[in-house]
């Protein structure tokens, strides 16, 4: 019985492992005040196009803020408690220098170097295959024949294994109007 639910949950697993796949994975990096209070930590990151920046202290000594020396972004007015998040776009790409206004002359400076995002992978064409028709995956599809088939088979052999374990393996039909007894032949009893 515990071979039949390891088996069910790895056939799940693997028929969802797929799904997820596909999704983007957008990244965020965190940068803070450094204990001088005069530094951004880290004061230079690299990113892909598409990433986010987050500018987050909370409590500081002095107040700060995150300005792009050409424009890009503005964390706005320097404050203790910042958070502040830029999500550098396609096409954002390049070495970008930002300042804490208030202390830029204590080089409080910092560079986000934003990499170009990768190319989207080109789609193949699909292949022809005789016997079923393709998907998108390439992979063969055969009509009426799935998970809900697989599944379907699955659970009629949990139920068989159940009742063969409680002990109800074996059941007997009685012919008409007679009783079982010791003594029946074959045309008496059918079993299932």
């Amino acid at each position: 019985m515990k071979r039949l639910v390891a088996s069910l949950v790895l056939l799940i697993v693997s028929s969802t492992a797929g799904a997820f796949a596909g999704e983007a994975s957008n990244e965020e990096v965190v940068v803070t005040v450094d204990s001088t209070n005069l530094r951004f930590s880290p004061s230079s990151v690299t990113i892909v196009e598409g990433d986010t920046v987050r500018f987050f202290w909370s409590g500081e000594l002095l107040a700060h803020n995150a300005v792009a020396e050409e424009g890009l972004f503005d964390s706005g007015e320097a404050s203790r408690n910042v958070d502040y998040s830029f999500t550098f776009e396609i096409g954002t790409n390049g070495t970008h220098q930002y300042v804490c206004e208030p202390h830029e002359e204590f080089g409080m400076v910092g560079t986000v170097v934003v990499e170009p995002a990768p190319p989207a992978p080109t789609p193949e064409p699909e292949p022809s295959t005789p016997g079923g028709e393709s998907g998108s995956s390439g992979e063969t599809w055969i009509p009426f024949f799935g998970l809900e088939v697989v599944l379907s088979v699955l659970l009629i052999v949990a139920i068989y294994q159940f009742g063969r374990t409680r002990g109800i393996g074996e059941a007997r039909l009685v012919g008409s109007g007679s009783v079982e007894s010791e003594g029946d032949t074959a045309e008496d009893v059918v079993e299932l």
